[in-house]
């Protein structure tokens, strides 16, 4: 019975943990690394596994970071099932086609270079389309919240609602070896209390063994209701010079909750009535129609807009801009909301509207989400005076803001919180951090003994 870390360790992408029990193997995640180089390089590198090997996958939730491996793992020879909930397998879904569609276009991008150049070798994408198909098909039926699913006759599980986004899960592993029986909870990505849309992380149940995330370990949020107020004034000062407000905005969960303030703003006449808002993202587009299809995952702030016949993510003057030709088009409007992803600027549609606005003094960029080390987004809010935009030197002379209450994950105190309420575990394992995050969480972890694994390191449980 053990556990090893194969990603997330000791950074924030890239989560993979296997579990073995008896003859079971089990993997909590398969995400991609972004990032850095040396993190996208990571990617190419064996799993530290045979793919062959693994009997189920147990996915936390949809974003890349968890579970944008998943094609390449199949295409290495995976032919296990993959359990998750309802909401993530739709999610997931369209999270793996946009990827593959990527990978792909990147490679066709680095060969057409590569010819320029008159060298002949040809680079392959990381997995395609047909890979991600292949793996969608192993997806086994929904998984409901709180019911118990048996694995074997050594290993149960059983997912809890994590409110980091739609769908998203903690998982309790019992495993048993022999006499030897032990409770792993794995946190998953975790949200936290009084967000919009989504409901709190539920209680966690007692655990032996603890895998907890630390992404915002050394640090607490803005409070909510404060960001909410400077995302109107960033918008309302902007929008007074005639200029464009980016936000760079994960297609998950983000871009929907801001679609949600926004439209509370105007409502309630803090926002121009007809603010022009443009959704320029099709995956985020998407993305919030599977959101309508999932009102079972709902809080209850978002059932009486439903119940008083609103639609929570529609506005006044909200433009979709699917196509492509519509997107460039934006190019030539002023006053304007422009939201597209991606949240971290490393790809779609917002490294566009970057090299048209960035060095317009009338614009704002806000950033409402994480921004990992090596990210052009990190690079921005670093200050830095020129930044490189699709191949372009790019002068930052629009406002920047970074809001830091709309973040998806749990602050220090809500990590410590949701900890305690896990029992006395033996050990906890801080994962999904940078080591900066992860020494300043622990200290305040008691009665357990702290770890942060290196990467591929194993431990007996």
């Amino acid at each position: 019975m053990q556990i090893t870390f194969h990603g997330a360790a000791r950074n924030v992408t890239g989560s993979c943990h296997l579990v073995e029990c008896g003859p079971t193997r089990i993997l909590i995640d398969c995400g991609l690394y972004q990032g850095r180089r040396e993190l996208d390089e990571e990617n190419h590198n064996d799993f530290g596994f045979d793919p062959a090997s693994i009997d189920y996958l147990l996915l936390t939730h949809a974003h890349l970071d968890h579970c944008g491996r998943l094609p390449l793992l199949y295409r290495r020879g995976f032919r296990g099932k993959i359990l998750t909930t309802g909401a993530t397998r739709e999610l997931t879904r369209l999270v793996l086609l946009d990827s593959a569609r990527i990978q792909e276009e990147e490679a066709r991008y680095r060969n057409y270079k590569a010819s320029k150049r008159r060298q002949h070798k040809i680079i392959e994408p990381l997995y395609n389309t047909l890979d991600a198909l292949n793996a969608l098909e192993c997806f086994a039926p929904p998984v409901p919240f709180d019911r118990e699913q048996e694995l074997g006759p050594s290993v149960r599980a059983t997912f809890y609602e994590a409110g980091h986004i739609l769908g998203s899960a903690s998982i309790l592993l019992k495993l048993e070896e022999g006499e030897r029986q032990r409770k792993v909870l794995f946190s998953g990505d975790l949200g936290y209390d009084g967000r919009a849309i989504l409901p709190d992380p539920a209680t966690p149940p007692r655990a032996d063994v603890v895998v907890m995330e630390s992404t915002y370990g050394n640090r607490l949020h803005k409070q909510l209701s404060p960001s909410i107020d400077e995302l109107y004034l960033a918008i309302n000062t902007t929008i007074k010079r005639n200029g464009n407000v980016l936000i760079p905005s994960f297609a998950l969960e983000r871009t929907q909750e801001i679609l949600y303030y926004l439209r509370e703003g105007i409502e309630g006449g803090l926002l121009p009535q007809h603010l022009p808002v443009y959704l320029d993202s099709p995956m985020a587009i998407s993305a919030t129609q599977i959101f309508r299809n999932h009102p079972e995952c709902f809080d209850e702030e978002t059932w009486a807009v439903i119940n008083e016949g609103a639609d929570p993510f529609e506005l006044p003057a909200l433009h979709i801009t699917r196509d492509t030709a519509d997107s460039m088009a934006l190019k030539n409007v002023q006053g304007s909301v422009i939201i597209a992803g991606s949240g971290m600027c490393t790809g779609g549609r917002i490294r566009h509207h970057l090299r048209h606005n960035l060095w317009r003094k009338e614009a704002a960029v806000v950033f409402v989400g994480y921004a990992a080390g090596g990210t052009l987004a990190r690079r921005i809010i670093n200050e830095e005076e020129v930044v490189r935009v699709l191949h372009d030197e790019v002068e930052v002379n629009a406002d920047i803001y970074t809001i830091g209450g709309f973040s998806a994950h749990a602050d220090q105190a809500e990590l410590i919180a949701w900890h305690a309420q896990t029992g006395t575990p033996e050990k906890t394992f801080l994962v999904h951090g940078e080591l900066e995050s992860m020494e300043a969480l622990a200290p305040h972890l008691q009665e357990t003994i702290v770890e942060m694994p290196e990467l591929h390191q194993t431990v007996p449980l």
